[in-house]
């Protein structure tokens, strides 16, 4: 059997009762070591064989797990935050299906929550935003023309940008492009929950020019949104003019 499970966004003690629980039985872990926080390891027993897929193919990997599986061994792929989010795992399932191999996948914890966490922010705000877009901006890897950062900027919601910290020169210019105002709040999360974690405010305008000042290149999320202003309309759902189900308006 072969467990797929989120390492959640840094911190050690972020990854879920479950996911421990897997990783203390897997006789077998291979994990996403450019990202997952090393310190995550801890929670396996002294026998288990440790890889490092930062130095591996697909192919590698695979070729791993179908070793363990014929041994009747247990695997742990550790992929770091939740690994539905750029995680790279389709291929991966596809290849054990194909070769006859159970899988499961444990949910974790992914940086854009350790990110509102550590931002105490909250991103679906009444009257602001109700919609988060959680997307890249084009790199190496190409991005559809549909979901250019430029097209949706136009919608003005609270966007989470992955994998973009080393292209904010372009990303600064698309922002605007697509309609945010450059005075629109900014917040550059370095390492979300590790224990170096590091944030930087500032507004589009000044986005590029934070990233470099800071020698920001990778393992940092961008959130742009007004979510992360001062102005916003209070929820209804707390509110005593409010009826619910589960209790009448008071006024």
């Amino acid at each position: 059997m072969v467990h797929f499970v989120g390492a959640g966004s840094g911190a050690v003690d972020l990854i879920t009762v479950r996911g421990a629980r897997l990783l203390g039985k897997a006789d077998v872990v291979i994990y996403a070591g450019s990202l997952v926080n090393p310190d995550v390891l801890s929670y396996t027993k002294k026998d288990c064989v440790i890889h490092n897929s930062a130095e591996m193919t697909l192919e590698q990997v695979i070729a791993v797990m179908e070793c363990a599986e014929k041994a009747g061994k247990t695997t742990v792929r550790l992929h770091t935050g939740d690994s539905s989010i750029y995680g790279a795992v389709r291929e991966q399932f596809d290849e054990l299906e194909k070769r006859g191999i159970s899988y499961d996948v444990c949910p974790g914890v992914s940086c854009f929550c350790g990110a509102a966490a550590s931002l105490k922010a909250e991103y679906t705000l009444p009257d602001v935003s109700q919609t988060v877009i959680i997307s890249r901006a084009a790199g190496r890897t190409p991005v559809p023309e549909r979901e250019s950062i430029r097209a949706l900027a136009a919608h003005q919601a609270t966007m989470v940008l992955f994998l973009s910290t080393s292209l904010t020169e372009t990303l600064q210019r698309e922002l605007l492009a697509g309609g945010y105002p450059g005075s629109t709040p900014v917040a550059v999360v370095y390492k979300a929950t590790w224990p170096d974690e590091k944030i930087f405010r500032c507004t589009v305008d000044t986005l590029h020019k934070t990233v470099t000042e800071n020698s920001l290149t990778k393992t940092s999320l961008i959130i742009v949104g007004n979510c992360m202003g001062q102005q916003y309309m209070r929820s209804l759902l707390y509110h005593p003019g409010f009826t619910t189900e589960f209790r009448e308006a008071t006024q």
